[in-house]
C-alpha cells in the first residue's frame, strides 16, 4: 500500500529533490527519471525505481497502476503526493505522472559484449545533455550495442539527459572511459574505428564498414583531438552544401549510424 507524502518539508522529499545535483547522484548511486513513457520504457527493459512518485490523481491509469505493482512487488516503494511536490522533484512547472529514482549501474568497459552489435556509438567529451539523449535514441533505434562516452562528458544519469533519451537510457548500455582506458580495450578485439572529420576527402557515402564499427563523434564545439583523429581508422566526413561547416553533433551521428548499417547489410 503506497503511503502518501504531501509536504515539501518531508526529508525524503529533500533527499529526492538533491539527485538533481551531480555531486549528490555520485555520493548516493541514484539518479532520477521522470515520465510515465519514461518509466514504462525502463520497466519492459526489466529496471524499477527503488522509489516511485505519483500524482493521486494519476493512480487510476493502467500503466501507473502496473508500475506501482510491480515496484512494491519487486521491494521498492510507491508514494502518493501531489502534482507540486512532483515539480519540485522534476524541476518543471508541467510535471510528468510519475517520477522515479533508480540505482545507477555498472558504466565501466568491462560490461560491454563487443559482438552484441555491429555498430557502437562513441562520443567524446559530449557537454550537452540533450545531444547524449539524442544519440541515445539514435543507438536504440539502430540496435546498436551501446554507447561509450569519452572524457568528460555530461552525466548520462543527469535529469536532462535522461528526459532527453526518451527511455533509451534503459535499453541501451553506456559506458565511460578514459581515452588511454578505451584504446587498448577496443584494440583487444575485434572493430573498426570510424572517425567523423572536416579533415579528410573520404564521403561518408561511400566508405566501407566492417562489422563491429565503432562510430567516434568528437566535442559538439572543438570536433575531435588530432591524437584521436590520428587512431581511427578510418575517417570520414558528411559533405555540407550551405553554409554552415558542421552538423550537430547528435544530427550527425544519426546519418553516420544509419549510413553504416546501410553499408553493412549491403
Amino acid at each position: 500500500m503506497p503511503r502518501v507524502i504531501t509536504a515539501f518539508s518531508n526529508p525524503l522529499i529533500k533527499q529526492v529533490r538533491e539527485l538533481r545535483d551531480k555531486r549528490h547522484r555520485r555520493a548516493s548511486g541514484q539518479f532520477l527519471a521522470e515520465g510515465l513513457r519514461i518509466l514504462t520504457e525502463a520497466r519492459e527493459a526489466g529496471r524499477l525505481p527503488v522509489l516511485l512518485f505519483f500524482a493521486g490523481p494519476s493512480a487510476g491509469h493502467d500503466l501507473v497502476r502496473e508500475l506501482i505493482i510491480a515496484v512494491e512487488t519487486a521491494g521498492g516503494e510507491a508514494i502518493e503526493t501531489d502534482p507540486d511536490i512532483l515539480s519540485k522533484l522534476s524541476g518543471k512547472d508541467n510535471p510528468q505522472a510519475v517520477v522515479g529514482v533508480f540505482e545507477a549501474w555498472d558504466t565501466s568497459l568491462e560490461v560491454l559484449d563487443r559482438n552484441a552489435s555491429g555498430i557502437w556509438l562513441v562520443a567524446e567529451r559530449l557537454r550537452d545533455p540533450g545531444n547524449l539523449g539524442t544519440i541515445l535514441r539514435t543507438g536504440d533505434a539502430v540496435a546498436a550495442g551501446g554507447l561509450i562516452l569519452i572524457g568528460e562528458c555530461v552525466d548520462p544519469f543527469s535529469v536532462e539527459a535522461v528526459r532527453a533519451s526518451m527511455g533509451a537510457l534503459f535499453t541501451v548500455p553506456v559506458a565511460r572511459a578514459e581515452w588511454a582506458e578505451f584504446l587498448p580495450w577496443l584494440r583487444g578485439g575485434p572493430g573498426q574505428l570510424v572517425g567523423l572529420s572536416l579533415d579528410t576527402n573520404s564521403d561518408y557515402r561511400g566508405a566501407h564498414y566492417e562489422a563491429p564499427t565503432f562510430l567516434l563523434t568528437g566535442n559538439e564545439a572543438q570536433g575531435m583531438p588530432a591524437e584521436y583523429a590520428a587512431a581511427c581508422d578510418l575517417l570520414v566526413k558528411i559533405p555540407m552544401l550551405g553554409k554552415a561547416d558542421s552538423l550537430n553533433a547528435a544530427v550527425a551521428t544519426a546519418v553516420m549510424a544509419y549510413e553504416v548499417l546501410a553499408r553493412q547489410r549491403g
